[in-house]
């Protein structure tokens, strides 16, 4: 699809049909996320795949978001492998780990994957009801799946402010 088509027809999805996307997909998501620029190249973005319904039941524990998504991805990074800004008091993880999902919601789009961006939960709940290793740190969850028949953007969807409402020159 034309990268100008997957920005405006990519929506965030709240209903889908139950189906998980297949392999080849998948691969094809989780590649732009690898591919995705981080401070340094430090690669600190950890990527758990969420299909098994043992694991999909803990999702639905911590987050009523999962929308019956098929597939969903746990995106966190290593909070000992991001890169640690000279005159600074952050560090790359949260930015670096936001362009890694992003890169691959817009993937999803390309390749007629929906998607949603999920932050409603309780992250340092979730690490320990799947396990993850203390270092990590989960930035959000990404449903992936098909949209159900009856499913849509929201209404405000296509609502955007005027270009000079957002960006002021210096």
């Amino acid at each position: 699809m034309e990268f100008s088509q997957v920005l405006k027809k990519r929506y965030s999805c709240k209903k889908y049909d139950g189906r998980k996307i297949s392999q080849e997909q998948l691969n094809y998501i989780l590649e732009a996320g690898r591919l995705a620029p981080t401070a340094k190249n430090s690669q600190e973005q950890r990527i758990y795949v969420v299909e098994s319904d043992e694991a999909l039941a803990k999702i639905d524990a911590a987050t009523p978001c999962r929308y019956n998504a098929g597939t969903v991805l746990v995106v966190a990074f290593d909070k000992n492998g991001a890169y640690n800004y000279p005159r600074s008091t952050r560090d790359s993880g949260v930015e670096d780990a936001t362009i890694v999902a992003t890169q691959m919601i817009l993937a999803a789009a390309d390749i007629g994957v929906d998607s949603c961006w999920i932050n409603n939960f309780n992250p340092e709940e979730l690490k320990a009801a799947l396990g993850l290793p203390e270092t990590q740190e989960i930035l959000m969850l990404m449903d992936l799946g098909f949209a159900a028949e009856d499913a849509g953007p929201l209404p405000n969807h296509t609502s955007r402010k005027d270009l000079c409402e957002t960006v002021s020159y210096i």
